[in-house]
């Protein structure tokens, strides 16, 4: 999987500890250009709005405890096959711009489909 330049490998299923409860991160990367952690939680149906507060908890552990005195604030991205904007929006009102939700395809599209996404981003 190549995720582009500068990302560092950190861990998959990386425990962290809050008050003796154990909680999994899905994959932990360290970006070497960014100078920050991304973390990133794989949800398998739609993103709840416990998953975006799941995410920021995750979010401030790594700001407080994983971070250098040199790093960027961390980047969270919960991937989701299914993501209803609304829900989004309201979940994570007043909270960080360095939390993302995006869907993510099972397969490339073909490249009619891909030519009509491009005309359509094109058009708005």
């Amino acid at each position: 999987m190549e995720l582009g330049k500068g990302f560092a490998f950190v861990g998959r299923q990386y425990r962290i500890t809050i008050d003796n409860t154990h909680y999994y991160i899905d994959l932990v990367f360290y970006h070497r250009i960014l100078k920050c952690f991304v973390l990133i939680d794989l949800k398998i149906n739609s993103v709840k709005h416990q998953d975006i507060g799941q995410m920021n908890m995750y979010l401030g552990y790594f700001a407080s405890e994983e971070n250098m005195v040199d790093d960027n604030p961390p980047i969270g991205i919960i991937l989701s096959r299914y993501k209803d904007e609304l829900l989004v929006q309201y979940a994570t009102y007043g909270m960080d711009s360095n939390l993302f939700v995006s869907k993510y395809e099972l397969y490339l599209p073909n490249r009619h489909e891909l030519e009509k996404l491009v005309n359509e981003i094109l058009e708005n």
